[in-house]
């Protein structure tokens, strides 16, 4: 009788477990036109050229003002960095929301 319940917990717990990663599942072709999608919307924008130049150049004014010159190249780098590691997060977070806005428009527009 242990056994049967413990096979009937272990049951339920991965079948509870499963529902997130069935209901969020997106095939690669959603995923790539999401992409696809966000990259022709960045690239109209300037986007990425937006992130990195403004971190770069507002590096380059904290670096200035603390250390001069030699902090002003310091600070400008570490900033360009910094830009693109925000532009990489921005992007993806990005590419996530059409993901979801194509699935629910998938899910709820009958076909």
């Amino acid at each position: 009788m242990t056994k049967f319940k413990t096979l009937a917990v272990q049951a339920i717990f991965i079948t509870i477990l499963s529902q997130p990663i069935i209901a969020l599942a997106q095939t690669q072709e959603q995923h790539r036109e999401a992409q696809r999608e966000q990259d022709a919307h960045d690239k109209r924008h300037h986007n990425t050229a937006k992130v990195v130049g403004g971190s770069a150049a507002g590096g380059a004014v904290v670096g200035g003002l603390m250390g001069g010159g030699k902090g002003a190249l310091v600070g400008g780098a570490v900033g360009a960095g910094g830009g693109v590691v925000a532009d990489k997060v921005r992007k993806h977070n990005g590419v996530e929301k059409r993901e979801r806005q194509d699935s629910r428009q998938y899910h709820e527009s009958p076909r």
